[in-house]
């Protein structure tokens, strides 16, 4: 055997490692690429609209930060809530879980012992963790809660001037507005992990915009001569109410309706201009975060995902509020800011969920947690630019809220939403369900539920709805004994359960 034909062994050898380890060193440079640090930044009872750059947008909003992460960054157009309620949509985001898995299921009950949130696997895998702003689950009480490094919250709903705040278990009394007050304790905490090796993970969670809306001073008046966009749908008339259930035209009259809000406290116009008054400070937060990103040099490094807690009617089918399955209640902004790793202006139609946020961070900073079962899914790929083409069938995604006895008007609500159809069930109430073809009819005003051409389609979607509930075991409907405004803990803890 000639030397070369001795040495070939050998060289195939060496060659063999030298590319895997120049596999290893790219699939290395590849995810040193990708963004580190993570900021969840979550809004409360934003529509998914009312952003300025939005095409449904009212013409005078102006929203100039949510419009630069959509325009340095992605748009996720298509991001709605599983349960359009601040608890059990909060408890969804923490744990990957619908509201029937972690079992908050509504703005009362308490999150059940050995639940566990997505951040306490950040901290395991090196991350610093940061909580700063309105937790609102489980119980009014502000105390640090499991996976944070660092904490600073406040009971309930807390108020929008002078709170009184829990920092690391100690409790402050801050003057000025909430808004602001939490912005400049994200930035501090952000400031101090500049000269740190590990990585972070901020959740800024702000009160902003929950009724009863309270701009700030330097904020009030600025619409105060905006004539509102009613909706269609807003008007008291037949044909409004042709073919909608019974509840949705009563509730018209209530607390959450159009035509006696709050008990009549309060007044659309008025109610409206507040709302998008509240929502400047908001807008300011985020330039804010983005711009000490950049000033910090840490934006390179960073990804920036900003949603709202759940949706918000303002005067669709003579509603206020949230709660109920229509698409103003259930849709909610979400976009995402990452120079360098995301497509400036990248627009995403796949439908994304609450409950895909907890696997998406995961996917994101390559933590793993196997005891932690979630019903949600990542969608990175999305963010790097490939989108979901799989048929609406297998896209369609399961909707439901709770009745409660302190805003009884809304029943007990089950969904199926998918690209072009929704079909929602009410249990425990007389009356119509509904079905709605989305691409037709994106304001759901021509109910579809008894026309005969759609009776497949109705029985269809009705078949899949309750397959699903009943396979995961979600038929449970949960009781309650009704005397929240004589609980003793929730008053003193100066919460509602709004």
């Amino acid at each position: 055997m000639s030397s070369d034909k001795r040495l070939l062994p050998g060289f195939l050898a060496v060659l063999v490692a030298a590319s895997l380890l120049l596999s290893a060193n790219l699939a290395h440079a590849q995810s040193d690429d990708a963004p580190t640090n993570v900021i969840f930044i979550l809004s409360d009872d934003h529509r998914h609209d009312f952003m300025s750059f939005h095409e449904d947008a009212p013409d005078f909003l102006e929203t100039p930060a949510m419009d630069r992460m959509a325009r340095e960054g992605a748009h996720l157009k298509n991001a709605f809530v599983t349960t359009s309620l601040c608890s059990p949509s909060r408890a969804s985001i923490l744990t990957g879980k619908y509201a029937h898995n972690h079992g908050v299921v509504d703005n009362s009950t308490r999150v059940p012992d050995g639940t566990s949130f997505f951040p306490e696997y950040l901290q395991e895998n090196d991350y610093r963790t940061g909580f700063i702003g309105k937790w609102h689950m489980g119980r009014a009480s502000a105390e640090p809660r499991p996976g944070f490094d660092h904490w600073i919250s406040f009971r309930g709903q807390g108020s929008y001037n002078d709170p009184t705040l829990n920092i690391n278990g100690e409790t402050v009394e801050r003057e000025g507005y909430m808004t602001d007050i939490l912005t400049d304790y994200a930035l501090d905490w952000l400031d101090e992990q500049q000269n740190s090796e590990d990585p972070f993970f901020l959740y800024l969670s702000h009160k902003a915009v929950h009724a009863q809306f309270d701009p700030a001073q330097r904020h009030e008046g600025e619409y105060a001569d905006v004539e509102p966009d009613y909706p269609a749908s807003m008007a008291n008339t037949e044909a409004n109410y042709r073919g909608k259930p019974n509840w949705v035209k009563e509730q018209r009259f209530s607390w959450h309706g159009v035509e006696h809000m709050y008990h009549g406290e309060l007044e659309f116009d008025q109610f409206y201009r507040r709302y998008v008054e509240t929502l400047l400070g908001l807008d300011e937060s985020i330039g804010a975060v983005l711009d000490r990103l950049e000033a910090n040099g840490m934006a390179e490094n960073t990804i920036v995902i900003y949603m709202g807690d759940n949706g918000f009617l303002l005067g669709e089918h003579g509603l206020i509020d949230k709660r109920n399955a229509y698409e103003e209640s259930i849709r909610v902004p979400m976009l995402a800011w990452a120079p360098g790793t995301i497509d400036e202006g990248t627009t995403i139609e796949s439908l994304v969920r609450n409950v895909d946020i907890a696997p998406t961070i995961f996917d994101l900073t390559d933590t793993s947690a196997p005891s932690m079962s979630m019903d949600g899914t990542s969608f990175l790929s999305l963010l790097q630019g490939r989108e979901n083409t799989s048929p609406d069938e297998s896209r369609a995604f399961l909707y439901e809220y709770y009745w409660e006895h302190a805003f009884p008007h809304t029943p007990t609500t089950f969904a199926l939403r998918g690209d072009r159809f929704k079909y929602i069930y009410y249990h425990g109430v007389w009356g119509l369900n509904e079905l709605y073809n989305l691409e037709n009819d994106p304001n759901e005003q021509h109910n579809l539920i008894n026309i005969p051409a759609y009776q497949d389609r109705v029985d269809s979607m009705r078949t899949r709805l309750f397959d699903r509930l009943e396979s995961e075991d979600a038929m449970q409907i949960p009781m309650r004994r009704g005397n929240w405004q004589a609980d003793e803990r929730l008053q003193d803890a100066g919460s509602s359960p709004e």
